[in-house]
């Protein structure tokens, strides 16, 4: 990495040696560690934390309207169809769609937002989740969305 060689290191060693004393030495070698692998382990959990909730390596699909999807939207879901049979019968899954719902959330996700943030519309519409109060997201395990902050007047 720095392409440090055997007499670098020994004349870096003699060094520290030399300033810190032998009996601080292997204290702050493990000062060191500890910062360095706290570190590391704060900036993979933020790089997955990022790629996870906003799915940056994702591409956006291109979403045209289709007249099918009103018909499918104005089709009451019954319970027994909610795991994805279709009660069209035509082999496509029918998807609940309640766009009138206060709360979204996508099912791989773990935040939900309100339905008009601007992330909603990055969710796909079979993806998406709804609900709705703040307490039926939380319970289901989804935390609240930092950008839109969704919340419930009393």
């Amino acid at each position: 990495m720095f392409d440090i060689g055997l007499q670098e290191m020994l004349v870096i060693g003699v060094l520290a040696l030399l300033v810190f004393g032998p009996g601080k030495l292997p204290e702050l070698g493990r000062m060191v560690g500890r910062a360095l692998r706290e570190f590391r382990r704060a900036s993979d959990e933020f790089r997955s934390t990022v790629e996870t909730n906003l799915h940056i390596n994702d591409v956006d699909p291109i979403i045209a309207p289709a007249p099918a999807a009103v018909e499918v939207a104005s089709t009451p879901v019954l319970p027994s169809e909610a795991d994805g049979a279709s009660a069209v019968g035509d082999g496509a899954p029918a998807v609940a769609v309640e766009p009138g719902e206060p709360f979204c959330a996508q099912r791989t996700s773990r935040l939900f937002h309100k339905s008009d943030c601007t992330w909603v519309t990055r969710i796909p519409e079979p993806e998406r989740v709804y609900f709705k109060h703040v307490a039926d997201a939380r319970e289901q395990g989804y935390l609240t969305c930092p950008v839109c902050e969704p919340w419930e007047p009393a």
